[in-house]
């Protein structure tokens, strides 16, 4: 049987694969690719026909297998991504799929063991270091962007797509008259708990610290940005360029400020100003059902887990006795 071309998606197939976000299905194309590369090699005529020994082969070459260019092995988180990658088109192909067989479930907790986790845990920033880093950033337009990024990204506890793909019109500055705190809202239009683009709404509150909605005034204000992106490109002379800021663009800026204010970038991601608030507000002691109002979790273990990092101290069991 002649091996699937990486782009034959059948209608049934692209109506399955619309549920996802869009990195989600670029990042699964990708694994499938790859699985596609390696079955060639590994003369296996049809990727959909491959024994469950042979896709374990897969994912330990995926995780041992340096990258000739970066001379980076895959994290096993990427790994993991690609497995359900794999077993999403053996689904959507109504084929049993073999990343499920014993063999291969076996060999990615062997891996895991190996390569020491199967996820690396980023440093939250909390509101003290996000407060430093406003400071670092300069005087300019860019400057006023990269401030209303970091700002904003923390308070709405954004991922960094969501914060990508913000536009003006998904901002909602709340009428100060009948409350004297500064609010607004903002409309995640698809988002990984939300796939089905309904839409989510995150409250934002101003404070007298981090103050988001002051500094996105001034990012409108100083862009004269009125519709579209809402973080957008620009060249070095300070020109806007119409286009969104990438993905790939946040955890650079996020680094950047953060190396400025003495913390290892090295620890540092997107993700951070995420986790900055959660466990921020957990040392507040905000309640849980307030957390997932502004990071739209759905399951509180997720919320959890933060929590317990940031309160490991807090009222520690030994405190009395050791």
């Amino acid at each position: 049987m002649e091996a699937l071309a990486v782009t034959d998606w059948n209608p049934h197939q692209q109506a399955l694969s619309a549920e996802l976000a869009d990195n989600t299905r670029a990042a699964y194309r990708k694994g499938w690719s790859k699985f596609v590369e390696f079955c060639a090699a590994d003369r296996i005529g049809d990727p959909l026909s491959a024994s469950p020994d042979r896709v374990a082969s897969f994912f330990v070459h995926l995780a041992t297998h340096p990258n000739p260019q970066s001379g980076a092995t895959l994290s096993m988180g990427t790994v993991a991504l690609y497995k359900s990658a794999v077993n999403k088109r053996y689904l959507e192909a109504g084929i049993p799929s073999p990343t499920n067989h014993p063999v291969v479930r076996s060999t990615l907790k062997g891996l895991a063991r190996l390569k020491g986790s199967s996820r690396r845990k980023v440093e939250a920033l909390r509101e003290f270091h996000v407060e430093a880093m406003l400071q670092a950033t300069p005087d300019s337009l860019i400057g006023k962007r990269d401030a209303a990024v970091i700002a904003v990204g923390f308070a709405g506890a954004l991922r960094r797509s969501e914060i990508c793909n913000l536009s003006v019109e998904d901002v909602e500055f709340l009428d100060a008259r009948d409350n004297p705190e500064d609010r607004m809202v903002i409309t995640i239009r698809h988002s990984k708990t939300d796939q089905q683009g309904k839409g989510q709404k995150v409250p934002i509150l101003d404070g007298d610290g981090v103050r988001p909605i002051n500094r996105l005034r001034i990012w409108l204000e100083g862009s004269g940005i009125t519709t579209g992106p809402l973080f957008q490109t620009m060249k070095r002379g300070g020109t806007l360029r119409g286009k969104p800021l990438h993905h790939s663009d946040i955890p650079r800026i996020v680094k950047h400020y953060a190396e400025l204010v003495g913390l290892d970038p090295k620890d540092i991601a997107g993700h951070s100003l995420r986790a900055g608030f959660v466990t921020s507000a957990a040392v507040h002691h905000a309640r849980l059902d307030k957390i997932m109002a502004v990071t739209r979790h759905t399951n509180p273990a997720t919320v959890m887990g933060y929590i317990r990092d940031a309160d490991a101290f807090t009222d520690h069991a030994g405190r009395n006795f050791l």
